[in-house]
């Protein structure tokens, strides 16, 4: 196929003001240019985003790459181009667009924009739009326990802890001031059990909307105590038994 450049574009006003290259907050900046990397490089990494060229172009702010040929990334946005169901696409990219679309509702003066020679008309991500998987209504509410290391927590404006779960997920939770503050223990860095309430997805089975309720005391730790009383209890059961092992294979009826 031939080689052709892709230019995605943020247009936000929601700040009372136009973002251009000259005037954008930078966590609007981070945020976005942390997206169309996703979007570009997809689940497959089939794009080396780390060596990849790119402009940084006006409306409002955009970003447009050198010319490039990727089978899987024009594919998808052909499919984004005839189709608001998500299915089909790159699991990457997906949440990248689900992502702009929830955004794009929640700020009515937020769109994304996305325009290739390979496509007739541009993608417009809006809040007219309805970008959804078909999976979208398998949401439910649920409040639960989680387990996994607190590898950041706190903020400024938006207060909320970044959970690694066991799979190696992230979980991004907020939360109040009031949670933090009450806490007693540095939970920095270390294992903790959340309880959380969120949205949970029964066929994805990912979280969104997360909220931390609390942090839980759980213990790891051996109780020698109890472990002692369980052993002399053990020995007190099995006292008349000459060979445990010989026990054992006779209720398997195994002969010696």
């Amino acid at each position: 196929m031939d080689m052709q450049s892709v230019s995605l574009s943020l247009h936000d006003e929601s700040e009372g003001y136009e973002i251009s290259p000259a005037r954008v907050p930078m966590a609007v900046l981070r945020n976005f240019t942390k997206d169309v990397d996703d979007f570009l490089k997809g689940e497959s990494g089939e794009i080396d985003t780390a060596s990849l060229a790119v402009s940084v172009v006006h409306g409002s702010i955009g970003i447009r790459t050198e010319p490039i040929a990727h089978a899987g990334l024009f594919a998808d946005l052909r499919r984004l181009s005839t189709s608001a169901l998500l299915d089909g696409i790159d699991v990457r990219r997906r949440k990248v667009v689900e992502r702009w679309q929830k955004m794009a509702r929640s700020h009515r003066k937020v769109w994304i924009t996305i325009s290739t020679p390979a496509l007739a008309q541009p993608l417009v991500v809006s809040a007219a739009t309805d970008f959804r998987a078909d999976d979208a209504d398998q949401w439910v509410r649920v409040e639960r326990y989680l387990q996994g290391e607190v590898v950041e927590m706190g903020g400024t404006r938006t207060v909320n802890a970044h959970i690694r779960l066991p799979d190696g997920r992230t979980l991004i939770a907020e939360s109040s001031r009031e949670v933090f503050r009450s806490d007693k223990v540095n939970r920095l860095y270390k294992v903790a059990m959340a309880r959380i309430a969120a949205e949970y997805n029964v066929v994805t089975r990912e979280y969104r909307d997360v909220r931390l309720l609390a942090f839980e005391e759980h213990h790891n730790a051996l109780d020698e105590a109890s472990l002692a009383r369980l052993t002399e209890r053990g020995a007190k059961a099995w006292k008349d038994v000459p060979s445990a092992s010989s026990w054992v294979d006779g209720m398997r009826g195994n002969k010696a």
